[in-house]
């Protein structure tokens, strides 16, 4: 079994292990992270404006997301689980029909934030069922420098949805940091929401 990743420097054994989250541990408290944003951006008793916030996040979250998935977990998990393959496949193609939906948004428009969170939902429950057999047969040395590479796939992705952006490497590790740079000037001249910690409270809280 081999992981796509850089090689361990000469003097590291198999006990060597690195600093950092495992990539299974992040991909889990992302997936909890996006399924709360869904159940918010429904909730039928939200403000029109905290709805609009709510997806903003939404949006930038997932597109982060699915660009970290998409340079490290997909090549992970074809590497190592062979058989997730057409897995991996189906859910490329689930990934960018879910950037097309979250791209449609427009507004607070009851039944496309609807649609976005039921795409949510069962992008959640297809990657756990890749992430779950990557866990067993990767080392945590190698789970945590996926991880890490993840999180600085993370920094630099998108946080807008662009579906006509290449999925596979080694263009996505390319292309994407490009347009990250580009929607990262767009989201500070608009003010535009783009994290957890953006998101004010809600009164009463």
């Amino acid at each position: 079994m081999t992981i796509p990743l850089p090689p361990l420097p000469p003097a590291a054994d198999d006990a060597y292990r690195p600093g950092g989250r495992s990539l299974a541990d992040i991909v889990d408290r992302e997936h909890r992270a996006l399924l709360g944003l869904a159940e918010q951006v429904t909730d039928p008793q939200l403000a029109a404006e905290r709805r609009r916030e709510v997806a903003d996040v939404l949006t930038a979250a997932v597109s982060r997301h699915l660009s970290a998935e998409e340079q490290y977990l997909f090549p992970a998990a074809r590497a190592a689980v062979p058989e997730s393959a057409e897995l991996v496949d189906r859910e490329i193609e689930a990934d960018a029909a879910l950037l097309t939906a979250l791209k449609g948004l427009s507004g607070a428009d009851d039944a496309a934030l609807a649609d976005v969170a039921d795409r949510v939902r069962r992008h959640v429950s297809r990657v756990a069922a890749l992430v779950a057999p990557l866990r067993e047969v990767a080392s945590d040395a190698e789970l945590i420098r996926l991880g890490n590479r993840w999180e600085i796939a993370e920094e630099a992705a998108p946080s807008r949805p662009h579906p006509g952006t290449p999925a596979t490497p080694p263009w996505n590790k390319i292309v994407e940091p490009a347009v990250g740079v580009l929607d990262k000037v767009r989201d500070v001249v608009t003010g535009r929401r783009t994290r957890l910690s953006d998101l004010k409270p809600p009164p009463g809280h």
